[in-house]
């Protein structure tokens, strides 16, 4: 018993971690039916372990589970994507602000290396993970700004335009064009403050010029194509 109870949170953890990313790269779709024998035959794992991992990812916002019919990728309204655009809006300025006052030499190589990465990404076609990296870029700004209760909040709302773009998305060369962070890394590696919070305040808002608001529904995909 005591060896299961080590092992179990592992690998709930692990099929958390693996449906995040598959959502985040857009393989799973919003509204995708994420079926727990599915998945712990794909795993190899129990139902116990999968509805760990789904109760986790519910706790996160990107999964919601219903009663009786059970658990899907999350599908947010055009109401809320406005919202987690105008959070982040809000929030992100005063995050790039706060990076670029605290950052270190060491962050500044960590930001290059991470935006080579997702030009890398694009330039293969590999939109998935150029989204999944677009989206930890901001998230390590909140890092590198010191401040854990924003960056927690930045990480979710981060997580939840993931599912945002995957619905509404209409022009992709927005979401990672090379000027933004370019430019974000320099404001950020020379200490301005304040030119920070102004390119991430119009990046964000350039983000959400590109969602068309509109219901849009996501073609079907086995979990076994897209996990496997």
């Amino acid at each position: 018993m005591t060896r299961t109870s080590r092992i179990e949170p592992t690998s709930a953890e692990m099929i958390a971690d693996g449906l995040s990313r598959a959502i985040h790269e857009h393989r799973l779709g919003p509204g995708a039916k994420l079926g727990e024998d599915e998945i712990g035959a794909i795993y190899g794992v129990s139902r116990t372990v999968v509805r760990a991992a789904l109760q986790t990812l519910s706790h996160q916002r990107l999964v919601t589970i219903r009663r009786n019919r059970g658990a899907f990728v999350a599908s947010p309204s055009p109401r809320e994507a406005r919202e987690v655009f105008e959070a982040r809006a809000l929030l992100e300025p005063r995050t790039a602000q706060s990076a670029a006052e605290r950052a270190e030499p060491q962050d500044i190589d960590q930001l290059r290396a991470h935006i080579m990465a997702e030009h890398a990404a694009i330039e293969a076609g590999d939109n998935g993970r150029a989204l999944h990296l677009s989206g930890r870029f901001h998230i390590d700004l909140a890092r590198i700004a010191d401040q854990t209760i924003v960056a927690g909040f930045v990480e979710e709302l981060v997580a939840r335009s993931s599912l945002v773009i995957a619905l509404y998305w209409r022009r992709q060369s927005a979401l990672c064009e090379r000027h933004a962070h370019h430019a974000l890394i320099e404001a950020v590696a020379a200490g301005q403050g304040a030119r920070a919070a102004e390119l991430m305040h119009s990046h964000l808002v350039d983000l959400h010029s590109a969602l068309d608001l509109r219901e849009h529904s996501v073609p079907p995909a086995t979990l076994r194509d897209i996990l496997t």
